[in-house]
């Protein structure tokens, strides 16, 4: 009996041995994939915001404006100015198109690069299936993600592009975006010959493009050498139940409120952590629609709070709610923002974007507006 019971021992062991590699080989996989999933977060910071360690630099940046952009308080800034906001061609469409392939060829040319140096070109506009963006990188022959976030592609572009080079994927990249009043305003509301009036509180739409080349280093030529995109939160859908497609400051102030309110959640900053805060296109009255929802929750924004729509135009009555399109928040960046922090002229900005995501058809069935807005962290960093 005993014998027998040794017997069956002996035959057990090795399937007990083998038995335990597995076991060990387990855990040990489950170890590094713990491993694994944590080093792939490290830089997620709170609910929905990022660090980018190795803070991708802005090594140059253009922009295109048209005539009445040009004629405003930072006209002079614009590199290039338009006489002609068709520039002689057939088409608005045509016209736009070659004022944004123009400004990502002005860009590239400024860090003293060609477009074949490019590994990547995020980009997008306001018209359908972003036509501007397509067309311009197959004249570029640069690799595209093409981008929709209305009004919000600028900071979106940046967000994305300081993943690409942060995470040592692609460098250098463009992130542009390109909006045209013309262009705009037949898609989205009633063509120019109707010679329609509007409400108090709509906004124009800029015509403009600008463009931003993110690298991991800096090549000689760069014009920007201070300049760090380090930080960053992702925005989440806003929609208060606005229908009124010409109030788009309203419509988009609430996103713009949650991304700030989660950013500064996030990173455990205050309002005054940030020399500005910048929102992209909210307008007179959107400004103070996110005032008023800013103290609901506590915030001031005070002193620190800047709107590119505000800034892009001569205050009269045709203009008086001031830009949108998202070649406002892209104009204004490109010559005035990064200059000023090139120039160490302010330290730290916290640039958002925001952008209205409805569309001609959603309009007309009488869907409410949905609203979106990112938040990037632009620093002054040495050299």
């Amino acid at each position: 009996m005993q014998n027998a019971e040794r017997g069956r021992a002996d035959g057990i062991r090795p399937y007990q041995r083998w038995l335990k590699k597995i076991i060990s080989r387990a855990a040990h996989s489950v170890d590094e994939f713990a491993h694994t999933i944590f080093m792939q977060n490290k830089n997620h910071i709170g609910e929905r915001s990022l660090q980018f360690p190795h803070r991708p630099r802005v090594v140059s940046a253009a922009c295109i404006a048209g005539p009445l952009e040009g004629a405003g308080p930072i006209g002079k800034l614009f590199d290039i100015v338009l006489t002609d906001d068709k520039l002689g061609e057939d088409s608005f469409e045509r016209a736009e198109q070659v004022m944004f392939e123009n400004t990502v060829r002005l860009a590239v040319s400024k860090a003293g690069l060609e477009a074949a140096d490019i590994k990547c070109l995020l980009a997008g506009d306001l018209l359908n299936q972003i036509i501007t963006a397509n067309y311009s990188a197959r004249n570029l022959q640069t690799p595209l993600l093409g981008l929709y976030g209305a009004c919000s592609t600028m900071s979106e572009s940046l967000l994305l592009g300081a993943c690409l080079v942060d995470g040592g994927y692609a460098a250098p990249v463009a992130c542009a975006a390109c909006s045209h009043y013309s262009t705009a305003e037949r898609q989205y509301r009633l063509p120019l010959e109707m010679g329609a009036t509007e409400p108090v509180y709509a906004q124009r739409t800029v015509t403009a493009a600008g463009c931003v080349l993110l690298s991991d280093q800096l090549p000689p030529k760069a014009s920007f050498r201070h300049c760090a995109v380090t930080g960053a939160t992702i925005g989440c859908v806003v929609d208060l139940g606005i229908t009124d497609s010409s109030n788009m400051g309203g419509a988009m102030a609430p996103a713009a409120c949650d991304v700030i309110v989660t950013h500064l959640k996030d990173f455990g900053r205050a309002v005054t952590d940030y020399d500005w805060i910048v929102t992209g296109d909210l307008g007179k009255f959107g400004t103070e629609m996110l005032f008023s929802l800013a103290a609901e929750q506590n915030i001031d924004l005070g002193g620190r709070h800047i709107d590119c729509g505000n800034m892009i135009y001569t205050a009269n009555e045709k203009n008086m709610a001031g830009g949108s399109g998202c070649g406002c928040s892209a104009a204004v960046l490109t010559s005035r923002l990064l200059k000023d922090l090139e120039e160490h002229c302010v330290q730290r900005i916290l640039f958002l974007a925001t952008g209205a995501l409805m569309s001609p058809t959603s309009s007309l069935q009488g869907e409410s507006i949905p609203c979106i807005a990112h938040a990037v962290v632009l620093e002054y960093v040495e050299d």
